[in-house]
């Protein structure tokens, strides 16, 4: 009886060793079958370069990936997500028309990747908090509710700002501006040209533009002040300088550029300052590939240049635009997903992307940059200020939007519809329901 009393126990003791990896190497738990559904926006950067980390992960860790890609990947996703079919993870940014990302902040389904953060990244010995850049995952372009835990994972980074033809400012002469006077006064010399001072691909672009003015106005305090519907913060006198530049501006701007400012006309606005109808565009470093095949129709009458947003009481100020990838709260592989976000910031899919154009916010990942790519990510060198973060969450409020009540309207007052005055009262009444709404 003895006998079999201590071979039992021993028994134990070796599926014990076995169970907890004793006894020999560490050797990963095997996965089985499990497929994850990866859904991304297709970008400028294609839809390969997706395919290729979804393999990358595949073998490093032997979970299997559904991937899907569109370029209007809401309409994709919306129809299943509101039968109760998510995606395991989601790649698609804050500030898109249709607001899909938004949605799911308002209604908390969004699942909390702080702990993702700090896991080791799959077929390595860092962590993803070892490896973003410092400052990435304090916003709240990933921390939505202020309350200290990360919901988006911050993925490709773009410095935003202001291109321009670099060749038709040194045929001209012309110094670019770093404060407002000085952009006032190039204006005034363009339009003598027949050249306007500015025009925008869409609206929508001026989310970046407005939040660095904000931090060339008045600091980050200011740009906080406005973000969370602070009140009084547009009546102040940053406020109003904010408002005066916005309305001056819109005269500025060239006359076609509202009604091209649309998904299906938006590269004709784009084509102006690499022509020389107008000066500067708000945008990001990804616009060199969207419009590198009209650029090799210019020859030697073009080169990118881009600057900061001009000082107006603070200095130039380059708004950093980070995109998001996230897991629904209701994703069915939790686990797996949060390997698959940890994954996306490992050194090999660091590669896949950055040889697609697209750099992830990792410590020293420009050192290898040249030519272009260079001068955008070196922005932050020749004495701009940076800018991270956007407007803070708030319940659903039926017929109200950051979109439509802070950038949209810009068409309106460029083509006159709409004067400063109204779009004032616009974006203070709506920023008091805002406030009454705020989330965390």
């Amino acid at each position: 009886m003895k006998k079999i009393i201590a071979l039992a126990l021993a028994l134990v003791m070796a599926l014990s060793l076995v169970a907890c990896g004793g006894g020999g190497e560490e050797t990963k738990a095997p996965e089985g079958d499990k497929t994850i559904k990866v859904a991304a926006i297709e970008t400028a950067y294609g839809s390969q370069v997706w395919a290729d980390v979804a393999a990358a992960f595949e073998t490093e860790t032997g979970i299997k990936v559904e991937l899907t890609t569109d370029k209007n990947l809401e309409d994709v996703l919306s129809g299943p997500m509101q039968n109760g079919e998510y995606p395991d993870v989601v790649h698609l940014a804050l500030g898109r028309p249709a607001g899909l990302t938004e949605q799911l902040i308002k209604a908390n389904q969004l699942h909390d990747l702080t702990n993702m953060l700090a896991t080791t990244i799959p077929g390595e010995s860092t962590t993803p908090a070892e490896k973003i850049i410092p400052g990435f995952t304090a916003t709240s372009a990933t921390n939505p509710y202020g309350d200290g835990k990360t919901y988006m994972a911050p993925m490709f980074y773009s410095p935003c700002g202001l291109f321009y033809n670099a060749k038709l400012f040194e045929s001209k002469g012309w110094a670019v501006p770093t404060t407002w006077d000085e952009m006032w006064a190039l204006g005034d010399l363009a339009a003598a040209e027949g050249i306007a001072l500015f025009t925008y691909p869409t609206a929508g672009y001026y989310d970046a533009f407005m939040y660095a003015l904000m931090n060339a106005i008045g600091g980050p305090e200011f740009f906080n002040a406005i973000t969370n519907y602070e009140e009084g913060a547009w009546d102040s006198e940053n406020g109003q300088t904010l408002l005066s530049i916005l309305d001056k501006l819109a005269t500025y701007t060239h006359k076609d550029t509202p009604a091209q400012a649309n998904n299906q006309d938006f590269t004709k606005n784009q084509q102006m300052p690499m022509d020389g109808r107008a000066l500067f565009m708000p945008n990001g470093t990804w616009i060199t590939g969207e419009m590198a095949d009209y650029a090799a129709t210019l020859g030697d009458t073009f080169a990118w240049g881009m600057t900061a947003v001009p000082g107006a009481g603070n200095a130039p100020c380059s708004f950093c635009w980070i995109e998001q990838a996230w897991i629904p709260a209701q994703a069915e592989h939790i686990a797996e997903a949060e390997q698959f976000v940890a994954f996306l910031y490992s050194d090999k899919a660091a590669e896949i992307f950055a040889a697609a154009g697209a750099a992830q916010p990792i410590t020293g990942i420009a050192d290898g940059m040249e030519g272009e790519q260079k001068m955008f990510y070196s922005i932050y060198d020749n004495g701009a200020t940076s800018a991270l973060g956007g407007f803070a969450a708030f319940a659903e409020i039926p017929g109200v939007d950051t979109s439509n009540t802070f950038f949209a309207p810009i068409d309106s007052l460029v083509s006159g519809t709409m004067t400063i005055a109204e779009y004032a009262d616009l974006v203070k009444t709506n920023s008091a329901l805002m406030r009454e709404n705020l989330l965390g």
